[in-house]
């Protein structure tokens, strides 16, 4: 353990280098749907056990969807003929034995074909002789399936079998395109996905065919066409319930919340106050209802600083909110700037305040001209204020367009490196990171309170506030602690994840569009990259997360506030995807993971430390992964380094049996004291 890569801070942090522990290389570990929970049709044993294939699809969809694309292709026209003769049967009048087995032979054919369902699923289209052009070994015919849930297709003919399961929720858009070459199928579409692939099917001008397809559409885009997400109709049962998780009290009690400087309050228990708030919010002890609405008033959508974070040595926190409603003629509140004074004095350690503005200056200023704008430090004494110069949601937007350009479906080894940088992904996961430090080291070393604004103050504001806390608290570094950080960062603080998102709707074009918690996962991805043993998720853990951002399998990522999940009851009728995952942890579970309490993480937010995350980006194409699943090495190392505590354990047991024995034979009797090690 080394100090590392960032400012000094009062207590030591602790840099964990890179490769301390051998060089972790990561797999993509999950299928089509890396982290789909698996897709299984109901019986006895489902319901006995209502997790097990959810992991045996996590670790082998994709594993064997990559095998039967690497173990070559079966030519087009084979593939096609054997269907027909399937199909068809042969010319002349088949004897009784001969139907027979033929119909033995389609039922068993369709029996392989079948697209398995999770409880609550239906199917709701099939179509056979579908073409999948896949951009790594060409055409494969297939049967095609549609479900309220996912596109199933599928070629049996294959050894192993051809399987491409995509979830709907992940389709951003279906467009008509033209083919050659594909014999009678003359029509095609081009599927645009969200989680970085397109995928292309050709198929015959038929009427069933084309059916399909319709099919695709309307259930790929329930919101638009009157219908609900498949959350709402997913039925499956787990023994842990993630909607337990968190809980706003036991997080602010844990906090050592409330104390004599800041209360709990119930102000916005009806979200009247701000209905993009939580109904718990935490704000000075001395602020007055009244006087807390009229800051309300003063803020961009009345999101008033509330605290976040506050360390439990020197009482700094974290604070967020949005911007003040100054406008072009520099409008002033006064209970605005008492209020940001009250949050400065209720740490007694600094008689100073940094308000951290993400944005550019050059956007704040035009905010301003058109009614919003910025602290001015002449209205906000003792305040400094800081702009992070974070470019907006559609840069970033932009951003990941031109990144899954590079990397699907070909890559270009040679301007690999100029290309990526020619994105500018990564200097906006380094502008993220650095700004997180910033905010950290201000807390952690300069024991001085902080406030994080955007516009908004629920895209960047939610990124900066959740990294910084990741940074400076260890608890949030545990997997069930993750879990707390984005149920309170990010949903119940209001990120619009189905505006950012857009679950359900057809409307691509929409600007309100942007890959921000993206963006966040990959930071701490990084984070994890630089600090291999702080954490106690492994790599598998985000990407199951970002997965199911997108599948509309689980109610965790729907609607835009805590507000209209309340309202469309989403605990009591979707299922948490914690629930998911907290009932096989060790799937989850990084085995290099050390507790190491109160240790504050400084990443390095250098280019020259950040690497395009290759196995969630370029995780589509076969030729980007490693030969051996890194994931179950990992799950190997997780069993050894149990059975190494375990004997530990034992030995130490064993030695304060001896040492009592000893003891007693000279006739005294010390106190034992088990030595504690970790493995």
């Amino acid at each position: 353990v080394e100090s590392g890569g960032g400012p000094g801070p009062a207590r030591r942090p602790t840099r964990l280098v890179s490769g301390a522990v051998g060089p972790v290389a990561s797999a993509a570990p999950g299928g089509p749907m890396a982290s789909v929970a698996g897709s299984r049709q109901p019986s006895v044993e489902t319901l006995d056990s209502p997790t097990g294939s959810h992991v045996e699809w996590c670790k082998q969809l994709i594993a064997a969807t990559i095998s039967s694309q690497i173990s070559g292709s079966m030519p087009t026209d084979s593939v096609s003929r054997e269907y027909r003769e399937i199909q068809d049967g042969h010319n002349g009048y088949p004897s009784d034995a001969e139907v027979d087995q033929a119909l033995r032979d389609g039922n068993r054919l369709a029996q392989m074909e079948e697209a398995p369902l999770f409880p609550g699923e239906s199917i709701k289209a099939i179509a056979k002789d579908v073409m999948y052009i896949c951009p790594f070994i060409g055409a494969i015919s297939g049967t095609l399936t549609v479900t309220d849930f996912k596109m199933y297709f599928k070629n049996v003919e294959r050894e192993p079998h051809f399987v491409l399961d995509v979830p709907l929720g992940v389709i951003n858009r279906v467009e008509k395109i033209g083919v050659q070459s594909h014999g009678d199928n003359s029509c095609g579409i081009e599927i645009v996905c969200k989680d970085m692939r397109n995928l292309r099917f050709a198929y015959k001008q038929e009427e069933h065919r084309l059916e399909i397809f319709q099919n695709l559409i309307t259930r790929a885009f329930p919101l638009s066409h009157g219908l609900q997400l498949f959350a709402f109709t997913y039925k499956e049962k787990f023994p842990v319930n993630g909607w337990k998780v968190y809980d706003p009290m036991t997080e602010y009690k844990r906090q050592g919340l409330p104390n004599e400087s800041w209360k709990i309050s119930k102000i916005n228990s009806m979200y009247e106050l701000c209905d993009t708030y939580p109904a718990i919010l935490v704000v000075p002890t001395s602020v007055k209802d009244d006087d807390l609405s009229r800051v309300a008033a003063f803020r961009a959508k009345g999101r008033v600083p509330v605290l976040s974070w506050i360390h439990p040595e020197s009482q700094a926190t974290i604070t967020r909110c949005s911007q003040p409603l100054v406008g072009p003629n520099d409008k002033r509140c006064k209970e605005d700037e008492k209020y940001l004074q009250t949050i400065m004095d209720a740490n007694a350690q600094s008689h100073k305040l940094f308000i951290f503005d993400a944005r550019q200056n050059s956007v704040a200023d035009a905010n301003k001209t058109k009614g919003g704008g910025y602290e001015s430090e002449s209205a906000y004494p003792n305040v400094e204020l800081i702009f992070l110069e974070i470019p907006n949601i559609h840069v970033m937007r932009e951003s990941l367009r031109k990144l899954k350009e590079i990397v699907y479906p070909t890559i270009d080894e040679s301007r690999w490196l100029s290309n990526v940088e020619s994105t500018h992904w990564l200097e906006y996961i380094r502008m993220l990171l650095a700004g997180a430090v910033r905010i950290a080291d201000k807390i952690e070393s300069g024991k001085t309170s902080v406030v994080v604004h955007c516009s908004d103050g629920w895209d960047r504001t939610t990124q900066l506030t959740s990294l910084a806390m990741l940074m400076l608290d260890s608890y949030y570094r545990t997997i069930k602690g993750f879990q707390v950080l984005l149920e309170k960062e990010w949903m119940s603080f209001g990120h619009r994840f189905a505006m950012r998102v857009g679950h359900g709707d057809d409307d691509h074009a929409d600007a309100d569009r942007s890959p921000i918690f993206l963006q966040f996962v990959d930071c701490v991805w990084q984070m994890t990259k630089q600090f291999p043993a702080a954490f106690e998720f492994n790599e598998l853990f985000l990407i199951t997360i970002l997965d199911h951002l997108y599948s509309c399998l689980f109610g965790t990522f729907l609607y835009n506030s805590e507000h209209s999940r309340i309202k469309e009851e989403i605990a009591a009728r979707t299922v948490s995807l914690w629930s998911y995952i907290n009932s096989q942890l060790d799937e989850f579970s990084n085995p290099f993971y050390v507790n190491y309490e109160n240790h504050v993480l400084y990443p390095v937010a250098s280019l020259s430390h950040l690497e395009l995350w290759v196995n969630y980006y370029v995780r589509w194409n076969p030729r980007m992964r490693p030969q051996m699943p890194i994931h179950q090495n990992l799950k190997e190392l997780l069993a050894i380094r149990t059975e190494l505590q375990k004997r530990v354990e034992e030995l130490q047991r064993e030695a304060v049996t001896r040492s009592i024995s000893s003891s007693s034979d000279r006739g005294s009797s010390p106190v034992a004291t088990p030595v504690h090690t970790s493995v």
